[in-house]
């Protein structure tokens, strides 16, 4: 594939780079355009005292996120989180460093929030807020996918997630907001998923789906929207409904509940899952996108709220829905709330509901991609690990040939795909590419010595940036897929009608 940019060579074993001071330093997403700033509440373009502005909006933060003041004071600089972040595993920029990337904002708190820093600056690394300060801030908080693996390592557990998600949302304040993450937002406020598609569309792709998998399995499977007085209301990431392989494992979803009796239905109101709230930090915008969730549940009447395969969208089920939009006192109370769609697969395998003939997947042999919101920021099941555990059962349950990547790259310290946390366009594909580069290696690790032919995932973002990047790297764009795919062909419907 020809590139305007080096494409990282894939080593036998994880490896540090040397540094390239700067080698990212070009890189920038495009900046929201006016209506994308002001439907979000964010002013339209650049404020004349921004410097002022961007200063409050600190403070304000400092104030109301007691972590955030924590974070900006505990760093002792002790290297433990300098090789663990893909972006710059990847592309070699020390700014990629977590450290590095959290002190472009310390050095700024420093100045302005601490007395040494106000008056001895030049003893503590404290630097003025300039407009080349901010341009740094652009650029690099816009390098990082908010995945949180630093600071599984860090000994004082600092987040640089939480860190970048402040910096977006000073960026924000002042008017220079992202394009791709803002646009999306206002496509959920103003129609209900980031796709900005409407329910007329939206009726008419999921009767195509029914049509196909009648055509596909001979049984009558239905992908039902708006239905009052269904047991559970799905809500899942957009990309489900026309992208491969996400459609595949929405497919997969419509078929564990045919088999096993559940009605369902999706929601035309609340036809997202996906939560771009979370990655601009903005709680307003988080809690906005969230509500269409609580009013469609309230409205359809369902007993249960389930979560399709979307990282952060379970992120924020799982850390947020309780404070942003709880309580949920009108749902059944014999199911967790909010419940992820591999839970509730996994207790129908545990109960006997759901019948496979694991040989349909005979074809591949398949490891598993932990996705990062789901591994570090949330957790599935009543067992410690299960975030870890669920998946996996899943696959062995309707795959005969699965194998785990390399221990330090999966689990809790699994490698981002690279476009999470707002990443996921165009104009960051250098980036996205570098930054796969540790997930890439150890795939190619699996490859080549247990022939896997296959890497299952339940995030749309994962799936998405996969397809884009995996060519990059001289494998196939199809060697990604769902879970649930694997569970939907493997799944005996026929049986299940007899």
């Amino acid at each position: 594939m020809k590139v305007d940019f080096d494409i990282p060579v894939i080593t036998n074993g994880p490896k540090t780079p040397a540094l390239k001071p700067g080698a990212m330093s070009h890189i920038k997403p495009f900046v929201a355009k006016v209506d994308h700033q002001e439907a979000l509440g964010f002013p339209g373009e650049l404020v004349d005292n921004w410097k002022e502005v961007a200063i409050a909006k600190m403070g304000e933060l400092l104030g109301k996120t007691r972590s955030l003041q924590v974070f900006m004071d505990s760093c002792v600089k002790c290297g433990a989180c300098t090789d663990k972040c893909h972006y710059y595993l990847g592309s070699a920029d020390p700014k990629n460093m977590p450290v590095a990337r959290q002190d472009l904002m310390r050095k700024v708190y420093r100045r302005y929030f601490t007395f040494a820093g106000k008056y001895f600056p030049w003893l503590v690394g404290a630097v003025d807020l300039t407009k080349e300060v901010l341009e740094d801030w652009y650029s690099y908080y816009h390098q990082c996918s908010e995945c949180r693996r630093c600071s599984v390592y860090c000994p004082y557990g600092i987040d640089t997630a939480e860190v970048t998600m402040a910096g977006r949302e000073i960026l924000a304040s002042v008017g220079i907001g992202q394009k791709y993450s803002n646009e999306i937002i206002g496509k959920v406020h103003k129609i209900g998923n980031n796709l900005g598609l409407p329910k007329p569309a939206l009726i008419d792709t999921l009767e195509g789906l029914e049509e196909e998998v009648k055509e596909d399995t001979d049984v009558d499977v239905r992908f039902p929207v708006d239905v009052q007085g269904a047991d559970v209301l799905l809500v899942t990431p957009s990309a489900d409904f026309f992208a491969e392989p996400h459609v595949d494992g929405l497919i997969g979803y419509a078929k564990v509940f045919h088999q096993a009796g559940i009605s369902w239905t999706l929601s035309s109101h609340a036809s997202e899952a996906g939560n771009f709230g979370l990655f601009i930090g903005n709680n307003d915008n988080m809690q906005r996108i969230s509500m269409r969730v609580r009013e469609a549940a309230l409205e359809l009447g369902v007993k249960r709220i389930i979560v399709g395969e979307c990282g952060h969208a379970w992120r924020v089920a799982y850390s947020y829905w309780n404070t942003l939009i709880g309580p949920f006192d009108f749902l059944d109370p014999n199911y967790p709330v909010p419940q992820h769609i591999c839970e509730s697969t996994y207790n129908l395998i545990q109960q006997g509901a759901l019948k496979f003939n694991k040989e349909e997947n005979d074809d591949k042999v398949v490891t598993f991609h932990d996705s990062c919101n789901v591994s570090r920021g949330s957790r599935m099941g009543d067992m410690p690990g299960g975030q870890f555990i669920i998946p996996r059962e899943i696959i062995k349950a309707s795959c005969n040939h699965f194998v785990d990547m390399r221990e330090d790259s999966i689990k809790e310290g699994t490698f981002c795909c690279g476009g999470g946390g707002g990443l996921l366009t165009d104009d960051l594909v250098e980036l996205r590419v570098k930054g796969a580069m540790p997930r890439v290696q150890a795939l190619h690790e699996v490859i080549e010595e247990h022939g896997v032919t296959h890497m299952a995932a339940i995030c749309a973002i994962c799936k998405s940036q996969f397809t884009k990047v995996l060519p990059y790297y001289d494998m196939g764009m199809d060697m990604i897929i769902s879970v649930h795919q694997l569970v939907g062909d493997a799944l005996d419907l026929k049986r299940s009608e007899q």
